[in-house]
């Protein structure tokens, strides 16, 4: 039997839920056994890999940049798993959703500061007009909310999905 092949992907988040599959422990052993990890944070890879069988998305579409990839990862993985609130409701991200991004931007950089005055343009990713949840960007298969996540949800999630089962989360997560 192959191993599935598994991805994280931090949008815009705290990284708070992947700190939280971090807290898995030891079980992450158990889980290597059945899994690879192909990309995300802690990986080396550069591009998103095709033919992934489970992407865990943390965080909130609140850019171009975050646009492009999380269509490129809905592409190429069986199933796209939206963890956490930011990624599920768009939580804290879409908190600035009620400033349009001109002012938000020229609040940011131009307003109280000192010595060169400017917004970047070079290097900085566009933001999009509002910062949303990944369901409204891509097809999700699964929404995990929590903020983070506990652990054991997160393990029982993955163990879950790379056993090729639905995990019935009722009881196992909340909101916030």
């Amino acid at each position: 039997m192959s191993k599935a092949r598994v991805a994280t992907v931090w949008l815009d988040g705290c990284s708070g839920c992947h700190m939280s599959l971090l807290d898995i422990d030891e079980a992450i052993a158990a889980l290597a056994a059945r899994a690879d990890i192909v990309f995300g944070p802690l990986v080396d890879a550069q591009e998103f890999p095709k033919d992934v069988d489970v992407t865990l998305v943390e965080g909130a579409v609140s850019s171009q940049d975050d646009l492009k990839q999380i269509q490129t990862i809905r592409k190429n993985s069986k199933l796209v798993v939206a963890l956490g609130d930011c990624a599920v409701n768009g939580n804290v991200p879409a908190m600035r959703n009620t400033i349009p991004v001109k002012k938000l931007l020229e609040g940011i950089y131009l307003a109280g500061t000192q010595g060169e005055r400017g917004i970047p343009n070079e290097g900085v990713p566009q933001l999009l007009r509002n910062a949303v949840p990944v369901h409204e960007a891509v097809k999700v298969d699964l929404h995990v909310p929590g903020c983070p996540p506990p652990a054991d949800a997160i393990l029982y999630v993955l163990t879950e999905l790379v056993e090729g089962r639905k995990p019935d989360l009722a009881g196992k997560v909340r909101f916030g």
